[in-house]
């Protein structure tokens, strides 16, 4: 593993925690956070959660959070506003990176 990799690794587990920031609509916007993620909310219904990816690549990652889409995940929110997603996060082009949300850390999966 390079030191690079490695440092990333240790920040996303010990460093500061990610935020869930809220937008009204249901789009994303084109410049997403480097390190929060972003939820659509519109009227009430939440559509999607975006991020950009935290392997360092920044490629846009966008999950369906609306009922009825597939694939979708579930977000929830602690007690300290921090967000966790299920199921893992994996990139399946690109950098490839596979990785679970939970309580604002990045978890990777190897």
């Amino acid at each position: 593993m390079n030191i690079m990799r490695w440092f990333r690794r240790i920040w996303d587990k010990y460093g500061p925690a990610r935020r869930l920031v809220i937008v009204d609509g249901d789009a994303l916007p084109d410049v997403l956070p480097a390190r929060d993620l972003v939820l659509t909310r519109d009227d009430g219904d939440d559509w999607s959660v975006g991020m950009r990816c935290p392997c360092g690549c920044g490629e846009r990652i966008e999950m369906m959070i609306l009922e009825g889409t597939l694939p979708r995940w579930d977000i929830s929110i602690n007690e300290v506003e921090r967000p966790s997603l299920h199921p893992s996060v994996w990139r399946k082009s690109g950098c490839r990176s596979h990785f679970w949300v939970r309580e604002g850390r990045i978890l990777w999966c190897e």
